[in-house]
């Protein structure tokens, strides 16, 4: 007994003194298990809850033709049995001590995550342990999870406009790398995943030197890496996963997508290349998409929706991974609405910012939004590990989440300028369009 708090000990203070004082005046605790498993904790003990986000650094860029799409059916698998627990009982012991789950994939990770009352602390790690380590291939079970799976994709690609139109786009704008492939996978891949397929993804992605803990809440560090050295440090390391190492060409002209399909009002996306999340460019890009989409006083909103009324809603979306991703501007135009005259009007805006820049009011708009909602996320013992988890993971430090404000306050309205003439280049862009037809097709 004596040895085992002698070795706690040890343990807590080497985690503490790699620990970081978080914007709340709290300490962020790392730890990492011999097999490679990190543990970050942020205790937050303004309730009796704790949030825990487990990532696992895999997702579409880890597939490869035939095999599309087994990232997100882990999603689902993880939730149907292991060897010591029948399909079902991982929500029913969570829910029976209070808690509750949920899970995302994306191109690059693949997160579950957990919230419950800081007296379900045994049962979580208990189950999370569990199927890290013993999860079930039961035959019959794997297919239904496929007919899930693919019924899923039907719902969410084949028959949503704006899925098919994305995907499209996506697919077309990557022509060497993975992340051309589509998360929810290709449906001949669906169908098509062998067992030996699901058992090497499981062995390879699955492994705690291939996972990232967050537990944000009313705990004590101590507490959560003694709780983590009985349920894990058991767990063998696996051979890394081999690396992503191919890096997709410079685009040397733009490319376009035209989807026919039944459709009450035409679609647009534009998607052009751009840098990875941890690259100093993309905190002048956030910036700058947000002056273009965020709120009502956006620009393509002004433009667009309010002044010429050409379409009902636009937005935009950064894809910020691993590797250089996608920009997006989207917008939905009205019935009969024409998709070519609001196209030259978001290249004329983007030449124009390309050109002459954003105003100061519209950069500083553009900054007190982002450090409000930036704030506005860390107020949740959830939002906490969310923000720990995307920055540890992608910026390789959780310490750039506290920094993530003064990068934000410190860009110009030069480099707003500078970014837009480097990114929104014709020759860099996808075009989709999707144009309704009527009748059978």
């Amino acid at each position: 007994m004596s040895s085992r708090k002698t070795l706690l000990a040890g343990v807590l203070l080497a985690s503490l003194a790699s620990g970081a004082m978080a914007a709340d005046g709290g300490t962020v605790v790392e730890h990492t298990l011999p097999n490679g498993l990190k543990i970050v904790v942020w205790p937050d003990h303004d309730i009796p809850n704790v949030a825990q986000y487990t990532w696992y650094r895999a997702g579409g860029r880890n597939e490869y033709p035939g095999i599309t799409g087994l990232a997100h059916y882990f999603e689902h698998m993880m939730f149907n049995g292991t060897s010591n627990l029948p399909p079902g009982e991982f929500d029913r012991r969570m829910e029976a001590a209070g808690g509750a789950n949920n899970a995302y994939t994306s191109n690059d990770v693949t997160v579950y995550q957990n919230w419950f009352p800081v007296t379900a602390l045994e049962t979580v790690f208990t189950l999370e342990a569990d199927r890290m380590a013993n999860l079930d291939f039961d035959p019959e079970v794997v297919e239904s999870e496929r007919g899930v799976v693919y019924s899923e994709r039907r719902t969410s690609v084949d028959n949503d406009n704006f899925g098919a139109l994305m995907e499209q786009v996506q697919a077309t704008a990557y022509l060497a790398h993975p992340y051309q492939f589509p998360v929810i996978g290709w449906p001949s891949d669906i169908e098509n995943w062998s067992m030996q397929d699901l058992k090497d993804f499981y062995r390879t992605y699955y492994a705690p030197n291939n996972a990232v803990m967050f537990i944000v809440g009313d705990v004590q560090p101590e507490e959560i890496i003694a709780r983590a050295e009985a349920h894990f440090a058991a767990i063998p390391a696996q051979e890394p996963p081999a690396p992503v190492t191919t890096v997709e060409p410079e685009q040397q002209g733009e490319r376009r997508v035209v989807l026919e399909r039944q459709a009450q009002a035409p679609l647009l996306t534009m998607a052009w290349h751009s840098p990875n999340a941890a690259h100093p460019d993309t905190r002048v890009l956030e910036v700058l998409v947000t002056v273009l989409t965020s709120g009502d006083s956006a620009l393509l909103n002004q433009e667009l929706v309010e002044k010429k009324q050409l379409a009902i809603q636009v937005g935009g979306y950064i894809h910020q991974g691993f590797d250089p991703g996608l920009t997006w501007l989207y917008a939905v135009l009205p019935p009969g609405g024409d998709p070519a005259r609001v196209e030259a009007e978001i290249e004329r805006l983007l030449a124009r910012i390309a050109t002459r820049g954003v105003t100061q009011g519209e950069l500083q708009r553009a900054k007190s939004v982002l450090v409000a909602d930036h704030y506005r996320r860390l107020a949740t013992i959830s939002g906490k590990a969310q923000m720990l988890g995307t920055y540890e993971v992608f910026h390789g430090d959780y310490r750039k989440l506290f920094d993530a404000p003064a990068a934000w306050e410190a860009v110009t309205a030069e480099q707003v300028r500078d970014v837009a003439a480097k990114i929104f280049r014709n020759s860099n862009r996808t075009v989709g369009v999707l144009r309704p037809v009527t009748g059978e097709q």
